[in-house]
């Protein structure tokens, strides 16, 4: 599998880097929570990220002043596992180099995406990287072999949160796991043993060869 870079031509249709922002406040502060034993662990809002002085500048400048939320995905990971989406973009900002995995929503048919179109982007630690919301992408991976990351993760706010009770009323809405958030599972991943939508089809990826 080619890894690409998010400034490479590539990576258009799936996002963009933000320039501008200062983002070592941030790093600092997500420096100070250690990593899971193992595996990885995500929290949609963290006080101390919060309370970083990035929290403004990202609510008021990359989301025009809407409602935001900072947490963080961090830990060791090299598997694709599942593809999610929301409603908004994502920002991500890690504390190293890492890898993200993606797709977009318009190759999923009939409810099923093929890995196979699934594209890797390293993104370079500290900068700033918007996933667009037609970007189906999930928990990033190590960009070093035996590696670990923190990647800080910026939302709308309530995004991940508790599902609301809803009575379906099509074919998206099965995939809905939590608040704003649409998932789809490989059969081989935790998430789809525990009853989640299986969507993916084919090779569930693991880039621990190309790291």
């Amino acid at each position: 599998m080619k890894i690409y870079s998010v400034y490479d031509p590539e990576f258009k249709p799936y996002g963009k880097v933000l320039e501008g922002y200062d983002t070592a406040c941030l790093i600092n502060a997500a420096k100070t929570i250690p990593l899971p034993a193992s595996g990885t662990a995500y929290e949609p809002s963290i006080p101390a990220l919060e309370a970083t002085c990035c929290y403004g500048q990202f609510k008021n400048n990359a989301y025009g002043g809407m409602p935001i939320e900072i947490g963080m995905c961090w830990g060791s990971n090299t598997r694709l596992n599942c593809l999610e989406y929301h409603r908004d973009s994502e920002v991500n900002i890690g504390e190293d180099d890492f890898i993200l995995l993606l797709a977009r929503q318009d190759e999923i048919v009939d409810g099923v995406l093929d890995t196979s179109v699934v594209k890797a982007f390293l993104a370079p630690a500290g900068v700033p990287v918007e996933v667009y919301a037609t970007t189906l992408h999930y928990a990033p991976c190590n960009a070093k072999k035996g590696g670990s990351f923190r990647v800080v993760v910026v939302l709308p706010n309530g995004t991940n949160f508790p599902a609301p009770a809803i009575t379906p009323i099509n074919d998206e809405d099965r995939l809905m796991t939590a608040r704003n958030k649409w998932l789809l599972a490989h059969p081989d991943s935790d998430e789809a043993r525990s009853g989640a939508h299986i969507g993916l089809t084919g090779e569930n990826i693991d880039i621990s060869a190309y790291i």
